[in-house]
């Protein structure tokens, strides 16, 4: 990929929360179709959500199935995937959000006007083609200057709301982009693996250490994270199609919506006591807002 369709963005319209972060760049250049601002985006329909998802570019066989979970998971929320265009993993969350329908953004380490070559250019030219974006705060004909990657890591943290680790040796570039997510005070995510599997060296020494948090389960990342599914029922729509609740039934059903939880969960998140409990599920389930096949899990209108 080589393009000269790219612009110079005004730095109140840099994507996502990345006009809020202490690594904004100087610059930002754009080609493609960006989400809104964060701080400009209270009154929309469609809140956007940043997650960085980063690794090494020699992931182990298993790494395009584990990315896939990982990225679908999200399907039906408002998440963008960031990353950085790299062979590896980065490159198999670019393609597993472009299969699943879900926005995404590459950060590239060189300018908009420098080839992009091979496998990376024809997945750039995709991201493009599906609504999403290519940026860079580099000049647009700079190369990509080993020194260039580090600020790069710093703008796809920036940009996102929290990053997960998903494959990476005991150094490298995707633990220095958790070390700058953990210095801006947002979540860092890893996904455990075997001791002996140099892949997961970086993550389980970062969990080891209680940086990150563990994502056992792929399929558990928009839990993780606290993303509803965006089809859920508002609260705000419910005496708009007849359904009156009483207010600890609204309660529960604002904080709870688009998410499964256990019987368990909503006792210890919810504050309301076993016998208001039931009594309140019992009425969002002739509401047809929840329901549960077993008393254990309860499924929130919206969620899978």
């Amino acid at each position: 990929m080589k393009s000269n369709n790219f612009s110079l963005l005004p730095r109140e319209q840099y994507p996502l929360t990345l006009g809020l972060s202490k690594y904004r760049p100087e610059k930002l250049y754009v080609s493609g179709s960006l989400p809104p601002p964060t701080a400009d985006d209270c009154d929309r329909a469609v809140h956007y959500t940043g997650v960085a998802m980063v690794g090494t570019r020699r992931p182990s066989n298993s790494a395009r199935e584990l990315c896939k979970k990982l990225v679908h998971s999200l399907a039906g929320t408002n998440a963008v995937i960031v990353s950085g265009l790299a062979q590896g993993i980065d490159s198999l969350c670019h393609e597993a959000a472009l299969d699943a329908g879900i926005p995404t953004i590459a950060v590239l380490a060189q300018g908009l006007a420098t080839r992009v070559e091979g496998s990376r250019g024809r997945l750039a030219e995709r991201i493009l083609e599906s609504g999403g974006a290519i940026v860079s705060q580099f000049d647009p004909d700079e190369p990509a200057y080993k020194g260039n990657f580090p600020t790069r890591n710093k703008v796809i943290c920036g940009m996102s709301c929290a990053t997960v680790i998903v494959q990476s040796r005991s150094s490298g570039g995707a633990l220095l982009t958790g070390e700058f997510c953990i210095k801006e005070g947002k979540p860092l995510f890893a996904v455990p693996g075997d001791f002996d599997n140099e892949v997961a060296s970086g993550p389980n020494m970062l969990l080891d250490q209680g940086r990150a948090r563990p994502v056992f389960r792929p399929e558990s990342l928009r839990e993780l994270l606290g993303f509803p599914k965006r089809d859920g029922q508002s609260v705000a729509a419910l005496s708009a199609i007849g359904c009156n609740l009483s207010d600890p039934a609204k309660a529960l059903f604002a904080k709870f919506n688009g998410f499964r939880k256990t019987f368990d969960e909503l006792v210890s998140d919810s504050g309301f006591k076993t016998g208001e409990l039931l009594a309140i599920l019992t009425e969002l389930e002739i509401a047809g807002l929840a329901h549960t096949e077993d008393n254990f899990l309860f499924h929130f209108n919206g969620a899978a």
